[in-house]
């Protein structure tokens, strides 16, 4: 009786440690070569959302890019409706300081969950990484998280500096995206021609291709190579992907993102020269109607959009200088009525999300449809 007890109970652990092991999340191959700890994450700069709720971090003062195991995975369709005033000082209350002492460098939306984080540093410099929850914020820990690591190879010192003695570490990444299984960056590197595009196979290894760039700035009248891409898109046109990069003062460029191979230095085509006396913050893109558009946010001017068919049907490079400050020359694009919006992105595929300074200094996160974009 004793033995046949005894057999029951084992097979009862048994079934229980099944059923525990099948409820386990399993390891994806994105992430089996992951660690836990802490990644030591010193500025977050820029950030983007890949597959499997996998968040890539751009932290230029490491001159590296991490890959961190959210494990966001709730999926929803559900979009919510934000329209948050006070934004920053709801941050700086959630963090118990003011808006004079933190700076928020960015935001991503996870495409599985929905759910939105901000990248903010605090006065010290710290980063912080937050997720909107309601009308309030979660701090999603750095320290103790599931990882990836690559260092940046051969970026710019960390005490360089420009011609106004400004610093141009934080230029190390300038922007970053999730492109058809790597991660796209760009940024300033150590080398002759500063200007860098690298392209990093994801999961990390020990590889990452890196081009130089040079482009013709109508505004400046001259080739460039040290200035650094300030945001980017990718854009496929014939069938061929191309790396759409727009720059300070404010050119548009085109580059086969094929040609951009380790060690080659690649001229771009400009395809437009969208006013002097800007800088782009961010570039998205979406579908409406059947057609592509591309929205790009901007330090000085409101948020441009521009027609696929406009930059598919361009055929031309612009060699020549725009003498008339401010002028605009090239593919064409629409004003909308959304000035100084500081971050934005793809909330779904017809909602965008972004976070706008009002005429009255007041700081707003909202929810928009594309059909009025």
């Amino acid at each position: 009786m004793k033995k046949i007890v005894f057999a029951f109970a084992m097979c009862a652990v048994l079934v229980l440690t099944l059923s525990a092991t099948d409820l386990m999340e399993p390891e994806s191959n994105l992430t089996a070569g992951f660690v836990t700890g802490n990644p030591e994450i010193a500025s977050i700069n820029q950030m983007s959302f890949g597959p499997e709720g996998i968040l890539f971090l751009g932290d230029s003062k490491n001159a590296a890019i991490y890959a961190l195991n959210t494990k966001d995975l709730q999926a929803t369709s559900e979009v919510a409706e934000i329209n948050m005033s006070g934004f920053d000082t709801k941050i700086a209350a959630s963090l118990g300081t003011t808006i004079e002492n933190i700076k928020i460098s960015d935001m991503a939306v996870n495409p599985v969950s929905k759910n939105v984080y901000f990248a903010v540093h605090v006065a010290d410099g710290t980063p912080v990484l937050l997720k909107l929850k309601g009308e309030g914020f979660e701090n999603v820990s750095l320290q103790e998280v599931s990882y990836s690591k690559i260092a940046l190879t051969d970026p710019i010192p960390a005490d360089a500096k420009d011609k106004r003695d400004r610093p141009l570490r934080t230029w190390a990444i300038s922007d970053l995206k999730f492109h058809k299984g790597k991660v796209l960056v760009s940024g300033l590197s150590n080398k002759e021609f500063g200007s860098t595009f690298r392209s990093i196979p994801f999961p990390f290894t020990d590889t990452q291709e890196y081009a130089s760039l040079e482009i013709w700035h109508a505004a400046h009248g001259k080739y460039e190579t040290h200035a650094p891409i300030k945001t980017f898109d990718v854009i496929a046109l014939d069938k061929v992907d191309y790396l759409m990069a727009s720059y300070t003062c404010t050119p548009l460029v085109l580059f086969p993102l094929d040609a951009l191979k380790e060690g080659i230095h690649t001229k771009g085509r400009t395809v437009a020269e969208l006013g002097a006396g800007n800088s782009p913050l961010d570039m998205i893109s979406y579908e409406k109607e059947g057609s592509t558009y591309f929205l790009m946010s901007n330090s000085n001017r409101p948020v441009m959009r521009i027609k696929y068919d406009d930059i598919a049907n361009f055929k031309e490079s612009m060699t020549e200088p725009v003498t008339v400050f401010a002028e605009t020359e090239g593919v064409a694009y629409d004003n909308l009525p959304f000035p100084y919006v500081l971050q934005m992105d793809k909330l779904d595929a017809t909602h965008v999300i972004y976070l706008q300074r009002q005429a009255d200094g007041d700081l707003r996160l909202r929810v928009r449809p594309t059909e009025w974009m």
